[in-house]
């Protein structure tokens, strides 16, 4: 028999993105007028959507609500074929986060949220994970206690031979302490930005992080520091970090650019990629991510071939 191909199981928030062009954020107690906005299901969305363009099938396995943000998270799970896990949290809303895109291409947000805090342990033990599907924990569900409880206990409840992937989000100074030590000794690969493996890493420089961290997860798991412009560190199992570049572009808006690496890496693994290959697929999807405007704009696989070719 032809076993069926692995999955993105994915394990974060889905909310509603308000995105708007600035010029720049205005002082305390300053106005200002945004350029341009827009309105989307955003947050772990972005990843996924990532990985669905460059060909993986994608499981949600969030929590949602019911309201008017929640009509916008529900409809973009269903108009991308994402198969939806849970029945959702009855007369609670989803989140929303404003975006705020300043002139420099920096992104400022702030969150407010909603049913997407409230996944049980029982939420969870209803999904069925497959030996060659891909488990994606974003930290950002690590900030609400309910999900903060139930995932890490859950993690270890997996099958040891099931891959996770944990992206711990630059919320990772806020959230639980011990859940987030519980996830990494659950996690396989560890993806991160330069700031965030700072915090982590006890300020050290990206390079030498990557090689620090792998300490802290599964024993011969694999650490990605991306690191903007220069491409990503690869430290596989406590090895001398490998820079891996990425394409030189002109950013226009930064916001999405981690949620494209990580979704494209995740795709490039589940078809069978070594892992630097992996990641070096995953550097030139953010870095044609940072080209387009919106937090959702990761390109297609055909536009990542393409880019790797010309390359």
């Amino acid at each position: 028999t032809v076993s069926e191909p692995g999955r993105l199981i994915f394990v974060g928030n889905v909310i509603v993105d308000l995105v708007m062009q600035i010029d720049a954020i205005p002082e305390p107690g300053g106005d200002t007028l945004a350029r341009s906005s827009m309105v989307a299901a955003g947050g772990g969305f972005n990843t996924m959507i990532a990985a669905r363009r460059d060909g993986s099938e994608v499981v949600f396995t969030g929590q949602y609500g019911t309201g008017p943000f929640s009509s916008i998270v529900r409809a973009a799970l269903s108009e991308n074929d994402f198969e939806i896990a849970q029945s959702g949290v009855a007369d609670v809303d989803s989140g929303y986060c404003v975006a705020l895109v300043d002139n420099t291409t920096e992104r400022t947000f702030v969150t407010s949220a909603g049913a997407e805090g409230m996944l049980t342990h029982d939420d969870l033990t209803g999904i069925t994970v497959r030996e060659d599907d891909v488990v994606y924990v974003s930290g950002y569900s690590l900030a609400h206690p309910v999900n903060a409880a139930a995932i890490p206990r859950w993690l270890e409840e997996l099958p040891g031979r099931i891959r996770v992937i944990f992206d711990p989000g630059p919320l990772i100074g806020a959230a639980d302490a011990a859940s987030g030590e519980r996830v990494l000794r659950r996690t396989d690969i560890l993806t991160l930005n330069a700031r965030e493996s700072r915090i982590l890493s006890g300020g050290r420089e990206p390079s030498v992080a990557a090689e620090h961290l792998s300490g802290m997860i599964r024993d011969g798991g694999s650490v990605v520091v991306r690191d903007g412009e220069r491409g990503a560190f690869l430290s596989q199992a406590g090895t001398a970090a490998e820079l891996i570049p990425t394409l030189q572009v002109t950013a226009v808006d930064s916001n999405g650019a981690g949620d494209a690496h990580g979704g494209v890496l995740t795709a490039a693994l589940l078809r069978g990629s070594a892992l630097p290959s992996a990641v070096r697929r995953a550097n030139v999807a953010a870095a044609l991510a940072v080209t387009r405007f919106g937090p959702s704009t990761s390109p297609d696989g055909a536009d990542i071939d393409a880019a790797l070719a010309r390359r």
